[in-house]
């Protein structure tokens, strides 16, 4: 796989940072989870408990090893130090600061092993006044600007459903991991990266942060509308909406034409995409009302036949059911030892040589403190002494 022969040390948890852990895992690399003993990660008690496990905590956490260890005892932190000494990557998401306070600043980090990666993933960087304020992502998205463009214009900021900027975090993180190990391989050595929820969501402002940045104008909120092309959006089809997404003047004329419109071209009101965008609501009246003479099936027959992206909006039962997903094997059944099959999302990178596969079930907490502890050296004794203590 990928990653093969790579080793993680993981000080995350809950979504940003265990996101980017079970990306780095699902590429092959040994991802060791490092949990406190008795709680674990907090989300291994969150969101859709079933057979007795989170299928939140199994989802984010599969792939990897968990490692139950006492970071706030001396030879707990002396079981990491051993582990970090033998590994390539450290990921961690504690506020900025926090490990080095744990006695693992960036000199320690460095004597301990020269070659390791280090990503911290934070909520808003490591410099600035904001650097120590609690984040989270509901935060993140509104003050990184994202949700003052997300929603109606007659309704209110609206944040999007899922924590979109932990998971953008994470991933940028796993991102600038396998950046970081490919300069390695090249004589570069260890580094520190670090990703932020706010950043991750600035960097994703795409055109509307281009045009503000261009113009100086606050960009209107326009809902299901796109704000630089029209028609663009939902459309009432007679038994339903479907979503139909004309992104420049050649899809445009293809949509007109399909629906019977495309002498609105030739209207000085709809003839270019200003002039469209100026009669926006006039020309989505029009459009829906041809939109409705046919059912959804109809039009997204007609419509990818003409070569315009078009498609019903799915909820979820419909989307894990629907034939392409399912070709693309996007739900995995996870046997999970005593808590029988978890479903969860599949891979999203599809590699023709390497593919990504699930080699372990999410762990249970502490299932491979011993194997981890062997690996480090010690034996038998030691490890029920420190079990015996409560350091793992």
């Amino acid at each position: 796989m990928p990653l093969s022969g790579f080793r993680v040390v993981d000080l995350t948890r809950v979504v940003a940072g265990p996101f980017c852990t079970m990306l780095l895992a699902d590429l092959g690399a040994e991802v060791i989870k490092i949990e406190p003993p008795g709680e674990g990660d907090p989300i291994r008690a969150q969101g859709a408990i079933r057979n007795g496990i989170s299928w939140y905590y199994a989802g984010h956490n599969r792939n990897k090893k968990s490692l139950a260890l006492d970071l706030y005892q001396a030879e707990g932190k002396a079981v990491l130090a051993d582990l970090i000494a033998r590994s390539d990557v450290l990921v961690e998401n504690y506020r900025p600061g926090v490990l080095a306070k744990m006695g693992f600043d960036e000199a320690r980090l460095k004597a301990l092993n020269p070659g390791l990666v280090v990503a911290s993933v934070n909520g808003y960087g490591s410099t600035g006044p904001y650097a120590e304020r609690p984040a989270f992502d509901f935060i993140a998205q509104a003050m990184s600007g994202f949700m003052s463009v997300n929603g109606f214009a007659d309704g209110p900021p609206l944040r999007a459903a899922n924590p979109i900027s932990d998971l953008v975090a994470g991933l940028y993180a796993a991102l600038g991991v396998a950046a970081a190990l490919a300069n390695r391989t090249k004589g570069g050595g260890g580094q520190r990266l670090e990703t932020s929820l706010l950043t991750g969501m600035i960097s994703l402002l795409s055109y509307i942060g281009a045009a503000h940045l261009a113009t100086g104008k606050l960009p209107a909120r326009t809902g299901n509308a796109h704000h630089v092309v029209a028609p663009y959006g939902l459309f009432r089809a007679a038994d339903g909406e479907i979503a139909v997404a004309p992104s420049y003047d050649e899809i445009v004329e293809r949509f007109l034409g399909a629906i019977g419109l495309k002498h609105l071209l030739d209207d000085p009101l709809y003839a270019d995409n200003a002039a469209r965008l100026a009669n926006r609501a006039s020309l989505n009246a029009l459009v829906d009302e041809a939109i409705g003479r046919k059912s959804r099936e109809d039009w997204i027959g007609i419509l990818n036949k003409a070569g315009v992206p078009c498609g019903r909006v799915l909820n979820l039962a419909e989307m894990f059911a629907d034939p392409q997903v399912q070709a693309q094997e996007m739900v995995l059944a996870v046997p999970h030892p005593g808590h029988d099959v978890v479903r969860m999302t599949g891979f999203p990178i599809k590699f023709e040589g390497t593919p990504c596969r699930i080699r372990r079930h999410a762990p249970a907490l502490g299932e491979h403190t011993g194997e981890v502890l062997r690996l480090l050296g010690r034996d038998e004794a030691e490890i029920a002494r420190l079990k015996a203590k409560g350091i793992v």
